[in-house]
């Protein structure tokens, strides 16, 4: 009897529906994961550094404004127990394709460039932490891409492989990120217990910025707010839930009270340990201000080693989520017919959205392949259009420039004036001079090359950034023919 119940569950109108796997435990520490993601480790400090000890009371207000939208989502996701979330209730609402494709379209952006981003971000952290322990592992923009990409096709694997299955990794890295979290609150805790901490701290309001209380707290439960909306994903994952009409509003409820109650821990344990001018200027800016109160609170704790694993737990976490969440809008969309037809397909054994995990998977693949690219040749990009210009008018290339990985070319650069005796203050070379004209790149004596308005300068600012593969130029320092000097002209 149950197996036939299980069966006509499984169809609906000649369509396999998606596996019901998901019980009030997994769904809870689902949306507790979902909530806390990578965002637990950035927010709190820009949050005491607005508002300063009373760090938690953004928290505490962004709860009850996230709690009138998570009813709002219970109401809706009872009455249409389907995945898709917010795409599918539009489409109910209005019944306009287009509308329904607008919003499925920017829920689907939002949740593959988070996941794409955190990609990114993990194979930062991992790369560092292992070249913590072994100086030899590379930490290039190279080796960066590869393992992003190499992690975006473990999680399409996962999600390929069944709900079940993904949910259980979501639950490894939830525990996991929590533990990290729990690690840092009683760290936090203990060193207020030695004196190394005041816990009065936590009711003086201190802002970084000129605001009043009001204004500085409303800023600062904005802030909050954005990082615990976070369970609105999960209702995407309806049609995999059981009796969703029954736990769903229970387990979301005590998701958001268990997300807020850590943040306000969390952020307790900042104020009491850092000091207030220090919150706002971390000493390693990527792990945050967490990274100090451990650092207050166990200095003989090895920190440096072990934070970006923790950060690489809470990041996978967080990408996961948000893959999950897009392949179930696309499955649900397409079941709706506002998408092909195609992407709603099913594997007949595993009953995952076969189609539309790869589809979003290839999406999240090119984005970050995108983001690298381009990062990469800000510099190149910046020259591409230049060609060198040789003494004498002459056309060269760049030679010898070290770490240079290609010959950019410098097609706009100003030509040769013909006529180098004209204007006042150029500075002249062999077969012309360079004039400062507005937005052109001009020659500086002893400086190299310098930008006009509307320019980059070459050698100062771009030879600077990450990866760049240009050197700062100069001009060669000689006495050109006819006695001309290239510092003080005729």
């Amino acid at each position: 009897m149950s197996t036939h119940r299980e069966a006509e569950a499984g169809t609906e109108g000649g369509r396999q529906d998606l596996k019901r796997v998901m019980g009030p435990g997994l769904l809870l520490l689902c949306i507790v994961g979902d909530i806390l993601g990578a965002g637990v480790y950035a927010v709190t400090g820009k949050i005491a550094g607005e508002v300063g000890g009373v760090a938690w009371l953004p928290f505490v207000v962004a709860f009850a404004v996230a709690t009138l939208t998570a009813f709002s989502y219970l109401e809706l996701v009872t009455k249409y127990p389907k995945a898709a979330g917010a795409a599918l209730y539009a489409h109910k609402a209005f019944g306009i394709h287009f509308v329904t494709f607008l919003v499925a379209f920017t829920v689907v952006c939002s949740g593959i460039t988070s996941a794409s981003t955190s990609s990114a971000l993990l194979a930062s952290n991992l790369l560092i932490g292992l070249d913590e322990i072994n100086g030899a592992v590379p930490t290039g923009s190279t080796a960066s891409l590869v393992v992003a990409l190499l992690f975006m096709c473990l999680l399409a694997a996962i999600n390929l492989r069944g709900v079940a299955e993904s949910v259980k990794f979501n639950v490894v890295l939830t525990l996991i990120e929590m533990s990290a979290l729990a690690i840092v609150i009683g760290i936090g805790f203990w060193a207020m217990s030695k004196g190394d901490g005041d816990l009065a701290r936590a009711v003086v309001f201190d802002s970084g910025s000129d605001r009043g209380m009001f204004a500085a707290v409303t800023v600062a439960t904005a802030v909050a707010f954005f990082s615990m909306v976070g369970f609105e994903d999960s209702v995407n994952m309806v049609e995999e839930t059981k009796e969703p009409e029954r736990i769903f509003p229970r387990t979301m409820l005590t998701g958001l009270g268990i997300a807020v109650v850590i943040y306000m821990l969390v952020a307790v344990s900042v104020v009491a340990v850092i000091p207030a001018g220090d919150i706002a200027n971390p000493q390693n800016p990527e792990a945050g201000v967490l990274l100090d109160v451990v650092r207050v609170g166990a200095p003989g704790l090895a920190i440096d080693r072990i934070f970006p694993f923790l950060t690489v737990f809470a990041v996978a976490n967080t990408a996961l989520i948000n893959m999950l969440m897009a392949s179930r809008l696309i499955y649900g969309m397409a079941a709706q017919d506002v998408l092909p037809r195609a992407l709603s397909r099913v594997l007949p054994g595993r009953r995952s959205p076969w189609t539309a995990i790869v589809f979003t998977t290839a999406l999240a693949l090119g984005l970050i392949v995108l983001v690298s690219t381009r990062s990469d040749s800000t510099v190149v990009g910046a020259l591409g259009h230049h060609r060198p210009v040789a003494a004498g008018g002459v056309r060269g290339r760049q030679r010898g420039l070290p770490g240079a990985a290609s010959r950019p070319s410098l097609r706009g650069l100003p030509r040769p004036d013909r006529d180098p005796g004209r204007r006042r203050g150029r500075l002249r070379v062999p077969g012309g001079a360079l004039g400062p004209r507005p937005g052109r790149l001009r020659a500086v004596p002893d400086r190299g090359l310098a930008a006009g308005p509307g320019h980059r300068a070459v050698g100062a600012h771009l030879g600077d950034q990450p990866g760049a593969a240009v050197a700062a130029h100069r001009l060669p320092r000689h006495r050109p023919p006819g006695g001309v000097s290239p510092r003080r002209g005729p």
